[in-house]
């Protein structure tokens, strides 16, 4: 009991939490990111852009990153990259890796989220003078979007419990933060993987919630 009291100490949680801003600071900017870029890849594979086959290109890229696990891409961004002149720092890298991962999960799901609005919505818009790029910004993707809330959420809640693979590369996130804590006492692992476990919950929780809320307002 006395261990567990101890590896709860101030000094412990306070370092633990340094380590949770840490996390959600590189979730944050990953999910925007991979938002942005993820959206940008699903429409350009959803419109089928026929120049220099760009759908294709993109569609195939999309695959092969989706089916490379994500510590891989981490390891590339980090140890990589530095042999193409590029020397990122154990924060960034992770963004980046991060980005690159989520946009292609991203850019799937907004392109099944156009596809499951009726073709006629397009077909209308159409046939009111509106022309491609309007109707799909003004008459499909708000409706595609509504769709797609939940699940993009989900994704976006697996990419926060991914933030955990970025301490092979060392980021101070909040896993290496723990390991610090109880590589200094192995008494202290059980409580500070409990601590862990709570601390995920409340995050990933807490935007499950906030995603169920948004989806019934618009819906």
């Amino acid at each position: 009991m006395q261990n567990w009291i101890n590896a709860y100490s101030w000094l412990n949680m306070r370092f633990l939490l340094m380590g949770l801003w840490v996390t959600i600071y590189v979730s944050v900017i990953s999910v925007v990111l991979s938002f942005i870029l993820g959206s940008i890849l699903g429409i350009i594979r959803y419109s089928k852009i026929r120049f220099l086959g760009i759908s294709k290109i993109v569609g195939f890229i999309i695959d092969i990153i989706r089916n490379i696990p994500l510590l891989l891409i981490i390891f590339f961004t980090y140890f990589g990259l530095p042999n193409f002149g590029l020397r990122p720092e154990t924060i960034p890298a992770a963004i980046i890796a991060m980005t690159v991962f989520e946009s292609s999960m991203i850019a799937e799901i907004v392109r099944s989220g156009i596809q499951s609005v009726s073709s006629g919505q397009m077909e209308g818009a159409r046939s009111t003078g509106m022309s491609f790029v309007q109707a799909l910004w003004h008459v499909v993707l708000p409706q595609a979007y509504k769709n797609m809330i939940p699940t993009i959420i989900s994704q976006f809640v697996s990419l926060i419990k991914d933030t955990s693979l970025a301490t092979i590369i060392v980021v101070p996130e909040m896993m290496q933060h723990a390991q610090v804590i109880y590589g200094q006492n192995g008494n202290y692992m059980i409580p500070m993987f409990v601590a862990l476990a709570v601390l995920y919950f409340i995050v990933c929780f807490t935007l499950s919630v906030i995603g169920n809320q948004l989806g019934k307002h618009l819906t």
